[in-house]
């Protein structure tokens, strides 16, 4: 299954971007409302649950700086990454869409596609006043 967000466009340069979204401490600031639990795990972790769904472990899996941010689940029952693609529109300004791709069955897919697009789209909207 592959979900993308709509592009942001952020009042921040690509590399202050990404120097926020390197930090996973960050991401608590991009939850939506209904978030019942955020917790950093290491430097590269962190787990987080919405009311009504399992706690979700997210691992930073590789970057490429200042372009790209891979987040990849980090054990638990579903296998998915969350990528940040960083565009650069000048030096104080740049665009932001999350790619979430996973290898689910057709009904869990069915489940969880439009609670997942809701809340990646969420998180790109929020990148617009939190970065």
């Amino acid at each position: 299954m592959n979900l993308e967000s709509p592009k942001v466009t952020i009042p921040k340069s690509a590399e202050d971007t990404f120097t926020f979204l390197s930090d996973v401490k960050n991401f608590e600031k991009l939850m939506p409302e209904n978030i019942s639990k955020f917790e950093v795990l290491d430097n590269d972790k962190f787990l987080f649950a919405l009311k009504g769904m399992p706690e979700i472990v997210l691992k930073k899996k590789e970057s490429t700086p200042p372009n790209q941010i891979v987040l990849g689940a980090a054990g638990g029952k579903l296998d998915f990454s969350l990528t940040a693609n960083i565009t650069a529109i000048n030096h104080n300004t740049s665009d932001v869409k999350l790619h979430f791709d996973g290898e689910f069955n057709a009904m869990m897919a069915m489940m969880i596609k439009g609670p997942i697009n809701k809340f990646i789209e969420t998180l790109a909207s929020n990148m617009k006043t939190a970065v």
